[in-house]
Protein backbone atom coordinates (compact mmCIF):
# COMPACT_ATOMS: atom_id res chain seq x y z
CA UNK A 1 0.00 0.00 0.00
CA UNK A 2 1.38 3.43 -0.98
CA UNK A 3 1.23 6.44 1.36
CA UNK A 4 0.39 9.89 -0.01
CA UNK A 5 -0.36 13.45 0.99
CA UNK A 6 -2.77 15.55 -1.03
CA UNK A 7 -2.02 19.26 -0.71
CA UNK A 8 -5.16 21.14 -1.64
CA UNK A 9 -5.03 24.74 -2.82
CA UNK A 10 -7.48 27.40 -1.71
CA UNK A 11 -9.07 25.61 1.23
CA UNK A 12 -10.97 27.93 3.58
CA UNK A 13 -12.25 26.16 6.71
CA UNK A 14 -15.00 28.78 7.09
CA UNK A 15 -16.62 27.31 3.95
CA UNK A 16 -18.79 24.36 5.11
CA UNK A 17 -17.85 22.34 1.99
CA UNK A 18 -14.17 22.69 2.79
CA UNK A 19 -14.22 21.35 6.32
CA UNK A 20 -12.04 18.37 7.18
CA UNK A 21 -14.92 15.91 7.61
CA UNK A 22 -16.20 16.66 4.10
CA UNK A 23 -12.69 16.41 2.61
CA UNK A 24 -12.16 13.04 4.30
CA UNK A 25 -15.51 11.86 2.97
CA UNK A 26 -14.49 12.55 -0.63
CA UNK A 27 -11.21 10.64 -0.20
CA UNK A 28 -12.95 7.72 1.52
CA UNK A 29 -15.53 7.71 -1.28
CA UNK A 30 -12.68 7.29 -3.76
CA UNK A 31 -11.77 4.06 -1.95
CA UNK A 32 -8.63 5.31 -0.21
CA UNK A 33 -7.57 3.81 3.12
CA UNK A 34 -6.35 5.42 6.35
CA UNK A 35 -7.66 8.84 5.30
CA UNK A 36 -6.85 11.62 7.75
CA UNK A 37 -6.69 15.39 7.63
CA UNK A 38 -4.06 17.57 9.18
CA UNK A 39 -4.75 21.11 10.33
CA UNK A 40 -7.56 22.93 8.55
CA UNK A 41 -5.68 24.05 5.48
CA UNK A 42 -6.22 21.26 2.97
CA UNK A 43 -3.75 18.55 3.95
CA UNK A 44 -5.13 15.04 3.48
CA UNK A 45 -3.07 11.89 3.98
CA UNK A 46 -4.19 8.53 2.66
CA UNK A 47 -3.10 5.08 1.51
CA UNK A 48 -3.93 3.45 -1.82
CA UNK A 49 -2.60 0.95 -4.33
CA UNK A 50 -2.25 3.47 -7.17
CA UNK A 51 1.21 4.72 -8.13
CA UNK A 52 0.46 7.29 -10.84
CA UNK A 53 0.57 10.61 -8.96
CA UNK A 54 -0.69 12.81 -11.84
CA UNK A 55 -3.65 10.45 -12.31
CA UNK A 56 -4.35 10.59 -8.57
CA UNK A 57 -4.26 14.40 -8.67
CA UNK A 58 -6.78 14.46 -11.52
CA UNK A 59 -9.05 11.87 -9.90
CA UNK A 60 -9.07 13.67 -6.53
CA UNK A 61 -9.59 17.10 -8.06
CA UNK A 62 -12.48 15.90 -10.21
CA UNK A 63 -14.16 14.36 -7.15
CA UNK A 64 -13.61 17.48 -5.00
CA UNK A 65 -15.12 19.65 -7.73
CA UNK A 66 -18.05 17.31 -8.40
CA UNK A 67 -18.95 16.57 -4.77
CA UNK A 68 -18.01 19.76 -2.94
CA UNK A 69 -17.66 22.41 -5.65
CA UNK A 70 -13.96 22.90 -4.88
CA UNK A 71 -12.30 23.97 -8.14
CA UNK A 72 -8.81 24.59 -6.71
CA UNK A 73 -5.65 22.63 -7.37
CA UNK A 74 -4.62 19.28 -5.95
CA UNK A 75 -0.98 18.31 -5.61
CA UNK A 76 -0.06 14.79 -4.51
CA UNK A 77 3.28 13.78 -3.04
CA UNK A 78 4.27 10.30 -1.93
CA UNK A 79 5.54 9.60 1.55
CA UNK A 80 9.06 8.68 0.42
CA UNK A 81 9.63 12.03 -1.34
CA UNK A 82 8.31 14.01 1.62
CA UNK A 83 10.30 11.91 4.11
CA UNK A 84 13.47 12.50 2.05
CA UNK A 85 12.87 16.28 2.04
CA UNK A 86 12.34 16.37 5.81
CA UNK A 87 15.34 14.12 6.51
CA UNK A 88 17.57 16.25 4.29
CA UNK A 89 16.47 19.41 6.13
CA UNK A 90 17.13 22.00 3.42
CA UNK A 91 16.72 24.73 6.05
CA UNK A 92 19.63 23.54 8.18
CA UNK A 93 20.48 26.03 10.88
CA UNK A 94 17.27 28.03 10.43
CA UNK A 95 14.42 28.00 12.90
CA UNK A 96 10.76 28.39 11.94
CA UNK A 97 9.69 31.40 13.96
CA UNK A 98 8.50 34.96 13.62
CA UNK A 99 10.94 36.63 11.27
CA UNK A 100 12.01 33.39 9.61
CA UNK A 101 8.96 31.58 8.31
CA UNK A 102 10.26 28.50 6.46
CA UNK A 103 8.10 27.73 3.42
CA UNK A 104 7.92 25.07 0.72
CA UNK A 105 6.04 25.87 -2.49
CA UNK A 106 5.20 22.64 -4.28
CA UNK A 107 4.78 22.52 -8.07
CA UNK A 108 2.22 20.16 -9.57
CA UNK A 109 4.50 19.12 -12.43
CA UNK A 110 8.22 18.93 -12.95
CA UNK A 111 9.48 22.42 -13.79
CA UNK A 112 13.00 22.13 -15.26
CA UNK A 113 12.85 25.76 -16.41
CA UNK A 114 12.47 27.05 -12.85
CA UNK A 115 15.05 29.67 -12.09
CA UNK A 116 14.47 31.07 -8.65
CA UNK A 117 15.23 34.75 -8.31
CA UNK A 118 17.77 35.91 -5.77
CA UNK A 119 14.95 37.88 -4.21
CA UNK A 120 11.48 39.09 -5.09
CA UNK A 121 11.34 41.57 -2.23
CA UNK A 122 13.26 42.41 0.93
CA UNK A 123 11.06 40.11 3.03
CA UNK A 124 11.78 36.93 1.07
CA UNK A 125 15.00 34.95 0.87
CA UNK A 126 14.95 32.21 -1.73
CA UNK A 127 16.93 29.16 -0.61
CA UNK A 128 16.49 27.56 -4.02
CA UNK A 129 14.53 25.13 -6.10
CA UNK A 130 14.61 21.58 -4.81
CA UNK A 131 14.46 19.29 -7.85
CA UNK A 132 13.55 16.08 -6.03
CA UNK A 133 10.75 17.77 -4.04
CA UNK A 134 9.69 19.88 -7.06
CA UNK A 135 9.47 22.87 -4.77
CA UNK A 136 10.79 26.35 -4.04
CA UNK A 137 12.28 26.71 -0.60
CA UNK A 138 12.03 30.16 0.94
CA UNK A 139 12.39 32.03 4.20
CA UNK A 140 9.81 34.76 4.74
CA UNK A 141 10.29 37.60 7.22
CA UNK A 142 6.87 38.07 8.76
CA UNK A 143 8.04 40.19 11.69
CA UNK A 144 6.66 43.39 10.16
CA UNK A 145 3.14 44.41 9.12
CA UNK A 146 4.36 44.66 5.52
CA UNK A 147 3.46 41.65 3.38
CA UNK A 148 5.71 39.84 0.96
CA UNK A 149 5.08 39.95 -2.77
CA UNK A 150 6.49 36.46 -3.20
CA UNK A 151 3.22 34.50 -3.30
CA UNK A 152 1.73 36.91 -5.86
CA UNK A 153 4.97 36.65 -7.89
CA UNK A 154 4.72 32.83 -7.83
CA UNK A 155 1.10 32.93 -9.05
CA UNK A 156 1.93 35.41 -11.83
CA UNK A 157 5.02 33.50 -12.91
CA UNK A 158 3.89 29.87 -12.57
CA UNK A 159 0.10 29.92 -12.48
CA UNK A 160 -2.20 28.12 -10.09
CA UNK A 161 -0.64 24.63 -10.17
CA UNK A 162 1.38 25.36 -7.03
CA UNK A 163 0.66 25.38 -3.30
CA UNK A 164 2.69 26.52 -0.31
CA UNK A 165 3.10 24.93 3.10
CA UNK A 166 5.35 25.77 5.98
CA UNK A 167 8.21 23.35 6.52
CA UNK A 168 6.67 22.72 9.94
CA UNK A 169 3.46 21.54 8.23
CA UNK A 170 5.47 19.29 5.88
CA UNK A 171 7.14 17.77 8.95
CA UNK A 172 3.71 17.19 10.54
CA UNK A 173 2.43 15.54 7.35
CA UNK A 174 5.39 13.14 7.33
CA UNK A 175 4.83 12.34 11.01
CA UNK A 176 1.14 11.64 10.31
CA UNK A 177 2.12 9.32 7.43
CA UNK A 178 4.59 7.52 9.74
CA UNK A 179 1.72 6.21 11.85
Amino acid sequence: MNRYAALLRGIMPSNPNMRNDKLRGVFEGLGFDKVATLLSSGNVVFHCEETDEPALEDRIQEALNRELGIPGGTIVRNYEDLRELVDRDPFTGLKHERGSYLTVTFFKAQRPEVTPPASVDELTRVIGYDESARAFLTVIDNSTPKTTDFMAWLDRTYGKDITTRTFLTVQKIVKKLDT
